[in-house]
């Protein structure tokens, strides 16, 4: 395949030129299991599809899957991939006359995903939460008659291309989809056509994908990233994050952001990230009335995952995108809802004190087209209970990481981050003797206890007969984990 050819067609579809792992990943001429690690603002949603596209659409590779399974922990990143992809793929259909047409199917809970069953011939873009499309996987459709689960489980356990998008979020999640894929290993000489698997984010570790019984399949992945010699030009050298700590109590908050704001942020975007709903609703409240007059109290936003569908459906054209900033300036108090998927580029960032992985996702929605972003963590020093929903020991991992840092951009955290790993490797003699216990990599992104499931188990659920009392097995300890308390009242 001619390189040029690629990057003419992606210049084409999109108005630049592919960056350089972008050309890498559609230069590949079979599609293989991969590991992609890409720091937050170059292209992972964009690279990805194009790739299929070109290879599938547009050559009519046929070793590279017919459907593309995108498979993410929210609804909210659901829609704003839905969104994407018909974008792209009608830019495609427009640019490449005569390839297949492929549809886009939303995969959600309370969403008609309409008959996309009902032609396995066609190329197809699946995108769904982790739950609706893990489900299927097991053979146990959520939100599909019994009839369609032995459908759905063939149709996205062949000829499929996962991408597992946004992994940092997936907890058990993430832990099922490797046992999957080694499971489709060991199954893949009597398969017609394999399934893949593509696990990407910000913040991928390896040891995530761990367990016995993805040794072999992890040895045999490959891995993108973008190396060292090649961390230069725009999003690298022309940006920079200058980052304070302040160690406040919330009840200070309201009044330390808004003199961030006059201060640093006026007439423009300012993102404050904090770490629980009830958090986000007392600060934007609080928020309203201390910028008034500098900022209109429309354009104090709040966004968090407690909102309607209904109400979340207009966030992306109304205020959640880089060109909506009203001349006078936005502030949007948020919740984690925002780490990852959002086309922000603020010039102020304000995040509470949050584990390793979370941070980073943060400081990605900052100076986002390049340039200079005024970056602040705001530490509560909270222990136990109040630390929810994290643990204190992750939080203390990501505050000695920032006492470490003066800047958190791109670049900077590569650094820091391989500095870390050099020292990891080179062992505690290299370090010198101390009594509190070396930060490393594997402690800022640590590697959480999920339940496995087993191969036998995966065998078990072929069988889709209730038992005795009428129940199924039930399936969802490998697919989320945590107490879901939320409900829904109708009358």
């Amino acid at each position: 395949m001619s390189k040029q050819r690629y990057a003419d067609w992606f210049r084409a579809l999109t108005g630049h030129a592919p960056r350089p792992w972008q050309a890498a990943l559609a230069e590949r001429s079979a599609c293989e299991d991969l590991q992609l690690r890409i720091p937050t603002g170059f292209g992972k949603t964009l690279g990805v599809l194009a790739a299929w596209a070109w290879n599938r659409l547009v050559l009519g590779n046929q070793t590279w899957p017919r459907r593309l399974v995108w498979c993410l922990p929210m609804r909210v990143l659901v829609e704003q991939t839905v969104d994407v992809a018909q974008k792209a793929l009608a830019a495609v259909s427009a640019s490449s006359p005569g390839i297949p047409t492929p549809s886009v199917v939303a995969l959600l809970g309370g969403a008609d995903a309409g008959a996309w069953h009902l032609a396995p011939e066609a190329p197809a873009v699946l995108v769904g939460t982790q739950d609706m499309l893990l489900s299927r996987a097991l053979n146990r459709g959520y939100g599909s008659g019994r009839a369609r689960w032995p459908i759905d489980y063939g149709l996205l356990n062949q000829d499929a291309l996962w991408v597992l998008d946004e992994v940092q979020l997936m907890d058990v999640g993430l832990c099922t989809s490797a046992q999957l894929q080694a499971f489709r290993q060991t199954l893949a000489p009597r398969a017609l056509r394999p399934a893949r698997s593509w696990w990407m984010s910000a913040t991928l570790q390896p040891a995530w994908l761990e367990s016995v019984d993805t040794s072999a399949l992890l040895r045999a992945t490959a891995k993108i990233s973008i190396p060292a010699e090649a961390q230069t030009g725009a999003l690298w050298d022309d940006v920079t994050k200058p980052l304070a700590v302040k160690e406040a109590a919330p009840e200070a908050w309201p009044e330390l952001v808004a003199e961030q704001v006059l201060v640093h942020g006026k007439g423009k975007l300012t993102l404050v990230v904090v770490n629980t709903v009830r958090r986000a609703i007392d600060l934007h409240g609080k928020l309203r009335k201390a910028l008034q007059g500098h900022v209109a109290p429309e354009e104090v936003r709040l966004v968090h995952s407690r909102f309607r569908p209904h109400e979340r459906k207009q966030w992306r054209e109304a205020f959640l995108n880089r060109d909506s900033v009203p001349a006078g300036g936005r502030v949007v108090v948020a919740t984690q809802v925002v780490e990852a998927g959002v086309d922000l580029d603020a010039c102020l960032l304000v995040s509470e004190l949050a584990p390793w992985s979370s941070l980073v996702q943060r400081f990605g929605r900052a100076a986002r087209g390049g340039g200079n972003a005024r970056v602040v963590v705001l530490d509560p020093r909270l222990e136990d209970k109040k630390a929810r929903p994290y643990e204190p020991r992750d939080l203390e991992g990501s505050r000695q990481a920032l006492l470490q840092l003066s800047d958190v951009s791109p670049l900077a955290i590569e650094r820091f981050e391989r500095d870390l790993l050099a020292a990891e490797v080179a062992g505690p003699a290299a370090e010198g003797s101390t009594t509190a216990a070396p930060l490393t990599v594997s402690s800022l992104y640590p590697k959480a206890s999920h339940p496995l499931l087993l191969e036998r188990e995966w065998h078990e659920l072929f069988d889709t007969t209730p038992d005795l009392t009428g129940a199924d097995l039930d399936i969802s300890r490998f697919i989320r984990s945590g107490d879901e308390r939320d409900v829904q009242v109708f009358w």
